[in-house]
């Protein structure tokens, strides 16, 4: 290497410092996430590009061969600009954690290669050999079956599986002294049951337990820590991402977490190694700034076509609609301004209504495309109870309120509103013999 191109990595590695401390994760204090956004650190191009540059480096030098060892013991690290492997942390992954904690209002947050690897990995930091956790019996199908399967098998954690809606029954789960975890979503995947979060975290945390939250469905919308919860994890893959072409995952909670996950002997995330590639950060961190807008047209969508579904007669469940058993709570708890959500259910009660009404939305009108996932900029329909919760059994839906007709409705914002409502009743025109009440025609 050159003398000049190593006066000059000496300088930037100098300059790196000063820029890492400074950008430091603070936690936001702005009510509204997208003012958080806004007002979070700026980070720019290495040669002064407005958008910031990719590190696609796995590993990095250092200029003294002291700091490596120093790396090594912890007495340098990003903070001061010294990285040592991708694995590890990265530039370009970390300027995307800091615009994620902004968002939730969190000191810090790291990003991962996939939603259940932040889900497992922060259970797995958080619960030792033969821990327990308290988790809401309504959960993502993966999320049920890696607290009822696999940790049990692995690691031998095990959960106690409860109707958050029941404050009781939730303080008579946690064993004081036991219990490491209270489990929830922020809204329920797929019943949108809306969990009182700071019921939850007051009696959690009477009683020395850590909440963990997953808001997916409610980015923007809820904002879990600033409700009392100790870690917040997202699947970015879903509306942080509103592409459908990125897998991707995040943990939000306090620095000192982040941390110990990457700490070289007992890290969850250091040691399983998870990692989220550069690239993948770049792409989501130029989506993140128009997240808001995004999440308002979803929600506004999700409302009108909840209410005239309602009006129609069809059975919908939405927490903006007034008869939702939520509808209060949810209000009292959402960020302002920014709706109830993006998703919608239709219980067509059984499996095979549900199937023809999707195959009518899909095949004859193009209202919809039937996948699993959501936060899509189209509209996105799936039978829960066969595909994203098939992981339960029936005794185990039955308790989530899972019927075996609910559609699962992620309600995209392409084309018009007028347009997208009037495929929706040319498909309902379409179906015969459904039971459906007469009242749609």
């Amino acid at each position: 290497m050159g003398e000049k191109n190593i006066v000059s990595l000496e300088k930037k590695q100098d300059e790196q410092t000063v820029s890492y401390l400074e950008k430091k994760p603070k936690i936001a204090s702005h009510d509204d996430p997208t003012m958080a956004l806004a007002t979070a650190r700026h980070e720019f191009g290495e040669h002064g590009g407005i958008n910031m540059s990719i590190e696609a480096s796995a590993t990095f030098t250092v200029m003294k061969s002291v700091d490596m060892h120093k790396m090594f013991t912890g007495e340098l690290g990003p903070d001061q600009g010294f990285f040592i492997y991708s694995r590890h942390f990265n530039p370009t992954v970390l300027n995307l954690s800091r615009q994620i904690a902004a968002m939730e209002g969190t000191e810090a947050a790291y990003c991962t290669a996939s939603g259940m690897a932040a889900i497992s990995t922060v259970l797995m930091q958080l619960c030792s050999s033969g821990g327990h956790v308290v988790a809401s019996c309504c959960l993502y199908g993966g999320t049920h079956a890696l607290l009822n399967h696999f940790l049990p098998r692995v690691c031998k954690i095990t959960t106690t599986f409860v109707d958050v809606r029941d404050l009781e029954m939730v303080k008579e789960a946690i064993v004081e002294g036991k219990t490491n975890v209270l489990y929830v979503e922020s809204m329920s995947n797929p019943t949108l049951m809306v969990a009182n979060l700071p019921e939850l975290c007051r009696i959690a945390h009477d009683k020395g337990v850590k909440v963990v939250v997953d808001n997916t469905f409610t980015p923007m919308v809820l904002s879990p820590a600033k409700l009392g919860a100790d870690i917040v994890v997202h699947n970015l893959t879903k509306y942080i991402s509103g592409g459908a072409d990125i897998i991707a995952g995040a943990i939000c909670g306090p620095a000192s977490l982040v941390n110990s996950m990457m700490d070289l002997h007992q890290g969850a995330l250091m040691l399983l190694g998870p990692t989220m590639n550069a690239k993948v950060a770049f792409e989501l961190s130029e989506r993140i700034p128009h997240l808001g807008l995004r999440m308002k047209e979803h929600c506004q969508r999700a409302m009108v076509y909840a209410t005239r579904m309602k009006k129609l007669g069809l059975k919908v469940i939405y927490p903006g609609l007034e008869e939702h058993p939520d509808h209060t709570l949810m209000m009292s708890m959402t960020n302002e301004n920014y709706g109830f959500g993006g998703i919608l259910c239709l219980d067509m009660e059984t499996e095979e209504k549900a199937n023809q009404l999707m195959n009518h939305l899909q095949n004859s009108t193009q209202f919809g495309i039937m996948a699993v996932s959501l936060g899509y900029y189209e509209t996105l329909m799936s039978c829960s109870g066969s595909s994203t919760s098939s992981e339960m059994n029936a005794v185990e839906k039955k308790m989530a309120g899972i019927s075996p007709g609910l559609i699962r409705m992620s309600i995209g914002y392409s084309g018009t509103l007028g347009q997208k409502w009037s495929q929706f009743e040319k498909a309902l025109a379409g179906i015969k013999d459904c039971g459906l009440s007469k009242n749609w025609v």
